[in-house]
């Protein structure tokens, strides 16, 4: 008892002096003016300078690419977050957030010494590109994309940030007007300052890795794509989501915008874009509403109609064709194995229902709604293509499961294969890895045969099992270990083994032999190193289903 009682006072102690002798930024010097953050304790001569809200353009004009922030007098405040971006609440029945909101957070892990040259890891959230901000979502005040533990464990900066969503961000008139892709700008404009200012934090500018999920993670590839980035971005990580994704990219934009403006008064005249510049933002905003079907036939995929366009400046061309901007960049690409549920269940809610069977009437109305695109005989070769393996009598886990995939590989799998062999082909210094999230949502809810869903993976590559011990098992810390180690190591040397984390397993190139991925979940081994991922499924949709022609809309 007395021994304990002496350890108790040594490492009372220890954090003491640690605290006295605190590794800290201070205030920091940026082109804006000076910032002055957070100095947290968070281990033995383990701390984190925490800035938060350091603004990196100037509030935004309405449907125009973001400008320089003017700078500020004395040193700015930045230990709060400030406003998201203007958006849609959940429901769709009201706005939050604000207009002025381009703003960024910086995470500086610092040990008995004030770091310096560190490599650098700058996020960028998804939410359909209408809904989202830098921190989160946050229970008290657990905010998800804290970027304590990332930085702690990988010894990397992180930084976050928010850019413009939904109509504001990227509503397009399809011409010189309002060209669209505001959004993309902002990110462009987050990723430069941080490689004209992370130096003053400890930063290395030549060592910036962007990493995203979702519609953040297809943002990743835009931004890798876009020859507005070159020299910026030496690494990216791309999370269930590529520019590729039928999501990603808008055909007919000028349909939406004078949607848009109808539903708010404005002509669609000439006058149309000077009439939304004028115009109620929160109302424009409530106006880039999606409709949340609950059908088979009209999927909610089809229904996301604010996203990138090919503006012809800072997207010139089709994706397929910008990869060679991406030659010296290296790249990781993956999925989670059932991302397509979250769509599933809204489509067909019986997915989730054990009480409720799910009909093959449904998939054959889903398949054909995903395959409008090429037409009614498309439609039943993917149908066909996915009930190959059924036999006469499928169960109701066959069928549910067989919905979940189709989704899968329809919104996210197949084209990040797609990316995957569009960059490796393309690579002259970069290199490129692919990967499957496997670990088993947590979700009591859903049934027993349920992977990793969308999203499911930020939990983990953000430390929540560290930070919130009380509400994970240890097999999840294991998964966050493993996470935090290879995508640090890739941000260090672009290479995901090599670094300053050990790794359960090697993860090999992508195209190193059989266009090999890593299969990451809770108890890796050298079984976890697979190849040639969903290969039928990808030839299909690549192959055959892309063979048929190209139906016109009326």
């Amino acid at each position: 008892m007395v021994m304990m009682s002496t350890l108790g006072v040594f490492i009372s102690l220890a954090l003491i002096l640690g605290t006295a002798n605190a590794a800290s930024l201070g205030a920091v010097y940026t082109e804006g003016g000076m910032v002055q953050g957070k100095n947290r304790l968070i281990g033995l001569f383990r701390y984190v300078d925490v800035f938060k809200g350091i603004p990196f353009a100037a509030p935004p004009g309405r449907l125009e690419k973001p400008v320089p922030h003017p700078g500020w007098d004395g040193v700015l405040d930045a230990t709060d977050y400030r406003n998201r971006c203007l958006q849609l609440t959940l429901l769709q029945t009201d706005v939050v957030g604000s207009e002025d909101c381009l703003y960024l957070n910086i995470w500086v892990p610092q040990g008995s010494k004030v770091s310096t040259n560190l490599p650098v890891m700058v996020f960028i959230y998804g939410g359909a590109f209408l809904l989202g901000s830098s921190q989160g979502a946050n229970f008290l005040n657990n905010y998800l994309y804290d970027g304590q533990e990332l930085a702690d464990r990988g010894n990397v900066i992180v930084v976050t940030f928010n850019y413009r969503l939904g109509p504001l961000g990227f509503l397009s008139s399809g011409d010189a007007d309002a060209p669209g892709n505001y959004g993309l700008w902002d990110q462009h404009a987050a990723i430069a300052w941080v490689h004209r200012n992370i130096r003053n934090f400890g930063g290395n500018p030549d060592n910036i890795t962007i990493f995203g999920e979702s519609a953040g993670a297809a943002s990743v590839n835009f931004q890798i794509l876009s020859p507005k980035n070159k020299g910026l971005i030496r690494r990216a990580i791309s999370q269930s989501g590529v520019a590729l994704c039928p999501w990603a990219i808008i055909r007919n934009p000028r349909q939406h915008a004078e949607e848009i403006a109808r539903t708010v008064g404005c002509p669609i005249d000439s006058g149309m874009v000077a009439c939304l510049k004028m115009t109620d933002p929160k109302a424009v905003t409530l106006a880039g509403k999606i409709k949340m079907s609950t059908s088979a036939a009209e999927p909610i995929v089809n229904n996301l109609y604010l996203s990138a366009v090919i503006d012809g400046d800072f997207l010139p061309n089709e994706p397929e064709t910008l990869f060679g901007n991406t030659a010296n960049i290296d790249y990781i690409v993956g999925v989670n194995d059932m991302d397509g549920h979250i769509f599933a269940t809204v489509d067909i809610p019986s997915i989730n229902n054990a009480l409720a069977s799910t009909s093959v009437d449904e998939v054959r109305s889903l398949a054909m709604a995903l395959s409008e695109s090429r037409g009614v005989d498309a439609g039943i070769a993917t149908f066909q293509e996915y009930t190959v393996s059924w036999g006469s009598d499928p169960s109701d886990k066959d069928i549910k499961k067989t919905v979940v995939d189709l989704e899968t590989d329809y919104i996210f799998l197949v084209p990040s294969q797609a990316a995957l062999y569009l960059h490796s082909d393309n690579a002259v210094s970069g290199r490129t890895y692919s990967y499957l999230f496997t670990e088993p949502s947590r979700m009591p809810v859903y049934p027993l045969w349920m992977g990793a869903d969308h999203a499911d993976d930020l939990q983990y590559i953000f430390g929540k099992p560290f930070s919130t011990p009380l509400g994970y098992f240890p097999r999840h810390r294991d998964v966050a270990q493993y996470m935090i180690a290879y995508w640090t190591n890739f941000a260090h040397t672009g290479d995901p083994n090599n670094g300053e984390s050990k790794v359960p397993v090697a993860w090999p190139e992508f195209a190193s032999s059989g266009h090999q991925y890593l299969d990451i979940h809770n108890s890796m081994n050298s079984n976890s190193v697979k190849q040639m991922l969903r290969t039928r499924e990808v030839y299909y949709w690549t192959r055959v289903f892309a063979s048929y022609p190209v139906v016109k809309k009326n």
